[in-house]
Protein backbone atom coordinates (compact mmCIF):
# COMPACT_ATOMS: atom_id res chain seq x y z
CA UNK A 1 0.00 0.00 0.00
CA UNK A 2 1.59 3.47 -0.46
CA UNK A 3 0.39 6.55 1.26
CA UNK A 4 0.24 9.88 -0.71
CA UNK A 5 1.93 12.06 1.93
CA UNK A 6 2.57 15.52 0.77
CA UNK A 7 4.96 16.44 3.99
CA UNK A 8 7.27 13.90 2.90
CA UNK A 9 7.09 15.06 -1.33
CA UNK A 10 7.16 18.65 0.31
CA UNK A 11 10.45 17.78 2.48
CA UNK A 12 12.47 15.95 -0.86
CA UNK A 13 11.75 18.74 -2.96
CA UNK A 14 13.03 21.48 -0.40
CA UNK A 15 15.55 19.40 0.29
CA UNK A 16 17.39 19.04 -3.53
CA UNK A 17 16.37 22.85 -3.49
CA UNK A 18 19.01 23.50 -1.11
CA UNK A 19 21.53 21.10 -2.09
CA UNK A 20 21.11 22.95 -5.45
CA UNK A 21 21.36 26.06 -3.89
CA UNK A 22 24.35 24.89 -1.78
CA UNK A 23 26.11 23.63 -4.79
CA UNK A 24 26.07 26.98 -6.67
CA UNK A 25 27.27 28.46 -3.68
CA UNK A 26 30.45 26.34 -3.89
CA UNK A 27 30.69 26.81 -7.29
CA UNK A 28 30.17 30.91 -6.95
CA UNK A 29 32.72 31.13 -4.18
CA UNK A 30 34.92 28.40 -5.84
CA UNK A 31 35.03 31.24 -9.12
CA UNK A 32 35.79 34.09 -6.32
CA UNK A 33 38.55 32.35 -4.63
CA UNK A 34 40.14 31.63 -8.24
CA UNK A 35 39.53 35.33 -8.73
CA UNK A 36 41.46 36.17 -5.58
CA UNK A 37 44.57 34.17 -6.38
CA UNK A 38 44.37 35.81 -9.99
CA UNK A 39 44.83 39.21 -8.06
CA UNK A 40 47.55 37.98 -5.71
CA UNK A 41 49.22 36.42 -8.02
CA UNK A 42 49.25 39.34 -10.57
CA UNK A 43 50.44 41.71 -7.74
CA UNK A 44 53.28 39.33 -6.72
CA UNK A 45 55.13 40.11 -10.38
CA UNK A 46 55.11 36.54 -11.72
CA UNK A 47 54.68 35.74 -15.35
CA UNK A 48 52.24 33.81 -17.35
CA UNK A 49 53.54 30.73 -18.63
CA UNK A 50 53.40 32.25 -22.14
CA UNK A 51 55.41 35.40 -21.61
CA UNK A 52 58.01 32.62 -20.14
CA UNK A 53 58.16 30.70 -23.31
CA UNK A 54 58.70 33.96 -25.12
CA UNK A 55 61.49 35.27 -23.19
CA UNK A 56 63.06 31.87 -22.99
CA UNK A 57 62.58 31.68 -27.01
CA UNK A 58 64.20 35.08 -26.83
CA UNK A 59 67.01 33.97 -24.64
CA UNK A 60 68.17 30.57 -27.07
CA UNK A 61 67.88 32.47 -30.14
CA UNK A 62 70.40 35.26 -28.95
CA UNK A 63 72.21 32.74 -27.40
CA UNK A 64 72.64 30.97 -30.95
CA UNK A 65 73.27 34.70 -32.36
CA UNK A 66 76.24 35.20 -29.94
CA UNK A 67 77.83 31.79 -30.58
CA UNK A 68 77.63 32.25 -34.50
CA UNK A 69 79.22 36.06 -34.04
CA UNK A 70 82.18 34.38 -31.70
CA UNK A 71 82.98 32.05 -34.14
CA UNK A 72 82.84 34.30 -37.08
CA UNK A 73 84.92 36.90 -34.76
CA UNK A 74 87.41 33.81 -33.83
CA UNK A 75 87.41 32.74 -37.22
CA UNK A 76 88.64 36.59 -38.42
CA UNK A 77 91.07 36.70 -35.78
CA UNK A 78 92.58 33.61 -36.30
CA UNK A 79 93.43 34.82 -40.32
CA UNK A 80 94.86 38.00 -38.79
CA UNK A 81 97.39 36.26 -36.44
CA UNK A 82 98.99 34.38 -38.36
CA UNK A 83 100.05 37.82 -40.35
CA UNK A 84 101.08 39.57 -37.33
CA UNK A 85 103.51 36.88 -36.13
CA UNK A 86 105.78 36.83 -39.00
CA UNK A 87 106.36 40.49 -38.13
CA UNK A 88 107.02 40.21 -34.52
CA UNK A 89 110.06 37.67 -35.34
CA UNK A 90 111.54 39.70 -37.80
CA UNK A 91 112.22 42.22 -35.65
CA UNK A 92 116.42 42.28 -34.49
CA UNK A 93 116.52 41.86 -30.71
CA UNK A 94 118.61 44.36 -29.75
CA UNK A 95 121.92 42.94 -28.28
CA UNK A 96 122.20 42.49 -24.04
CA UNK A 97 125.38 43.70 -22.38
CA UNK A 98 126.99 41.69 -19.94
CA UNK A 99 126.38 43.16 -15.91
CA UNK A 100 130.03 42.75 -15.44
CA UNK A 101 130.95 45.55 -18.58
CA UNK A 102 128.72 48.27 -16.58
CA UNK A 103 130.11 50.70 -15.21
CA UNK A 104 130.03 50.50 -10.83
CA UNK A 105 127.18 53.34 -9.86
CA UNK A 106 128.54 55.65 -7.38
CA UNK A 107 126.78 55.20 -3.78
CA UNK A 108 124.22 58.31 -3.31
CA UNK A 109 126.03 60.81 -0.63
CA UNK A 110 124.01 63.72 0.86
CA UNK A 111 124.75 67.24 0.55
CA UNK A 112 127.22 68.58 3.32
CA UNK A 113 125.64 70.31 6.03
CA UNK A 114 126.80 73.97 6.61
CA UNK A 115 128.15 74.35 9.77
CA UNK A 116 126.91 76.12 12.66
CA UNK A 117 128.30 79.38 13.55
CA UNK A 118 127.71 81.04 17.16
Amino acid sequence: MQSENRFFDDLAKMVNGIAGTVAGAGREAESAMRDRAKEWVGRMDFVSREEFEAVKKMAATARAEAEALKARLDKLEGVSKPAAAPKAAAAPKPAVKPAAAKPAAKPATKPSAKPKTN
